[in-house]
């Protein structure tokens, strides 16, 4: 009797065989409840074998063969295999979590025929500026697989150049997939798509959609009947039938990396996709994250460049470096900031007051004895939450009530410390009580339906300040906004980690783009105690091109990526310790020595030593070539696998990683 090799959502490389149920037959691809343990599970059959490595007798019959989805393709399966053996993901894990979680239940809930969309006018096409066109023709969408940078100003119009792409990729019956970092990125853009393309079958993809629209949107995709899919980093292992083109918007982003589970990088997989299914990808980005940057100046990629903005009437902002050592600030914001603000309010224009970090307080402290409000269960401080009357972690989302007095030595009189968003909401409200103020924040935007709430206020004109943080800081046009103040912008200047200085240019760049995008001159107000530190020259004078040669250059002298190749081996547990005695272990095996162009460090703890009551220790590993690093890592991973563990101990290894 056929045997049924059997992938389920389980963190161990290898699948499972069961025999064939007598009254159905078997097909790859398709989904397959079967008995496991005590219980049931839902798994998918990636192949049909003659004979089991297992004795027969311990073998158990499937239970049920499900045939309500048509069986997954096999560019699927090869897109799976890639990820799994590139991030050391079990296989299992890796094909499972590609679907939706409705199609992984024992009891999957009632399924509805989603609600038709009355089908409107197409939008108008604005004209194309000679960048745009030239950016368009440059991409052949029937010539196989090519790779292209698309580095255009904020501003520039890179969503018009997808759109034009997207239209001639959906007249020759194909399909589109358009990647963007966050949900918050999705309305508007989901609106423009929807909007140029009425009748092309648009659906989402992303973590805000209730299970039954995830299943039912990723049904319509998988059968073809939707031909253009927006979504988050999940939606790249989508199966589509008729993919001719992949589109990663702000491509520079972090969202697009995986943190838990699959650590894996979106972008990164869908450059591979597209190599596999021979079709272009276009990465698109103000500020390319300079790995992508290395690539196009080294030809892997091919750059293309809109250095003007779309509208004619709209120029860059004016960015204005103002040096607060000598200045006397006022809860963190200078004088010419409050002046330029005092302006657009007199103007009936918009302000953006950037400040990313929030909460009312970083800390709460005592002067007295120096007690701080920090988390018990992590390696952080508590923030303050006035608005809340609470103290919150932002790292495990541990929370306290607001203490009435220092819980070491009485004092009553105990203070916040630094600034957030609700405290900065609060004081400029006194500075201007005739403004209408809008935070824009997690704390004040938690669904889709407030952010497209506060979109609307925004694009009405109901609100003359916002303080934001990050959620502001990309991928939105509002015209009325010209004027941007940066706060706080120093601390990362001089953090440990050396992705530190890209990831802070990056965000001002796009956050400055936000000012002046259409008639109305825009500028940028950045408040430093450096302001002659290269990232700020660079930044007031609009040079990406400066700035990333000048990083490149100090990455390929220190040999850090993508000069280098790295993974690293994580470890948590109840003490450190235990997490740096098996590391050590892991760093000894016999596996290392096989393989001297790999190196391994020292263990060491992780910059966030302690998160949610787990001691986490780290170990990187680097290599200058990437294949002799991935050799390495399966013969590291399965070595790591023989080892004897703690009970409480967990591990896991990340390639590529962003942080440490």
């Amino acid at each position: 009797m056929p045997v049924l090799r059997v992938a389920l959502d389980l963190p161990l490389h290898r699948f499972f065989d069961y025999v064939e149920n007598s009254a159905s037959t078997a097909e790859i691809g398709l989904r397959v409840r079967v008995p496991f343990g005590r219980g049931e599970k839902i798994g998918v059959i990636v192949d049909v074998v003659d004979e089991s490595d297992w004795p027969a007798a311990q073998l158990k019959p499937a239970i049920e063969i499900l045939r309500d989805l048509s069986p997954l393709p096999a560019d699927f399966f090869r897109l799976c295999a890639f990820a799994s053996s590139y991030y050391q993901a079990a296989p299992g894990e890796v094909i499972m979590q590609a679907l939706p979680a409705g199609l992984k239940r024992l009891d999957p809930p009632a399924r509805r025929q989603a609600r038709a969309i009355k089908p409107t006018a197409a939008a108008a096409r604005p004209c194309l500026t000679a960048e745009q066109a030239a950016a368009i023709a440059a991409i052949d969408l029937s010539g196989g697989f090519s790779a292209h940078l698309l580095y255009g100003v904020t501003g520039s119009g890179k969503t018009e150049v997808y759109l034009r792409l997207i239209e001639q990729v959906l007249a020759s019956g194909r399909q589109v997939l358009l990647l963007v970092p966050e949900i918050n990125l999705t309305p508007q853009l989901e609106g423009r798509v929807r909007a140029r393309f009425p009748e092309a079958g648009v659906i989402s993809l992303h973590s805000e959609l209730a299970e039954a629209a995830r299943e039912r949107n990723w049904r319509a995709a998988f059968a073809g009947q939707a031909s253009i899919v927006l979504g988050t980093r999940l939606a790249i292992f989508v199966p589509l039938p008729r993919l001719g083109l992949i589109v990663v918007d702000e491509e520079h982003d972090a969202s697009f990396k995986q943190q838990d589970g699959m650590r894996y990088s979106a972008r990164d997989v869908a450059v591979f996709r597209a190599h596999q299914l021979g079709i272009p990808v276009l990465l698109g980005s103000a500020t390319p994250a300079l790995e992508s940057w290395a690539n196009a100046q080294g030809g892997r990629y091919r750059l293309l460049t809109l250095k003007e903005r779309a509208n004619p009437a709209a120029v860059l902002p004016a960015v204005h470096i103002v040096d607060t050592r000598r200045l006397a600030l006022k809860e963190g914001v200078g004088e010419p900031l409050l002046a330029a603000i005092r302006e657009r309010l007199a103007r009936g224009e918009q302000s953006l007051v950037f400040l990313n970090r929030r909460g009312y307080a970083p800390v709460l402290a005592c002067p007295a004895c120096g007690w701080v409000s920090r988390c018990t269960r992590c390696a952080a401080n508590m923030v303050l939450h006035l608005a809340d009357r609470r103290l919150r972690c932002h790292h495990c989302g541990c929370e306290h009530r607001i203490p009435r007095s220092c819980p070491t030595c009485g004092n009553q009189d105990i203070h916040p410390f630094g600034r957030g968003t609700q405290r900065l909401e609060g004081w400029l409200q006194e500075q201007f009580p005739e403004a209408r103020i809008l935070r824009v924040d997690r704390d004040a935007v938690k669904s889709r339906k407030q952010w497209e709430a506060v979109l609307e206020r925004i694009y009405g004109g109901a609100a003359d300040i916002l303080v934001g943080t990050q959620m502001l800081a990309k991928g939105h046009d509002f015209p009325k906004l010209t004027l941007v103040g940066v706060l706080g912008a120093d601390a990362a200047l001089f953090a440990a980690d050396w992705r530190a200085p890209e990831r802070l240019f990056s965000q001002l760049m796009q956050v400055a783009g936000r000012a002046g995008r259409a008639e109305l001159k825009g500028e940028v107000v950045v408040q430093t105690q450096y302001p002659d530190h290269p990232l700020f020259t660079a930044l007031a004078a609009h040079d990406y091109r400066g700035f990333a040669a000048q990083q490149l250059a100090e990455r390929e002298q220190a040999g850090f990526p993508p000069y280098t190749f790295q993974a690293v081996l994580r470890a948590e547990a109840p003490d450190m310790a235990a997490a740096i005695a098996f590391l050590q272990q892991a760093a000894a095996l016999p596996a290392v020595a096989g393989h001297p162009k790999v190196m391994i460090y020292d263990p060491v703890p992780m910059k966030l030593a302690r998160l949610a009551n787990l001691e986490r220790g780290q170990l990187l590993v680097e290599s200058a070539s990437r294949p002799a690093l991935q050799a390495f890592l399966p013969d590291w991973r399965e070595a790591i696998e023989g080892l004897k563990a703690p009970a409480r101990l967990r591990w896991h290894i990340e390639v590529d990683p962003l942080e440490f």
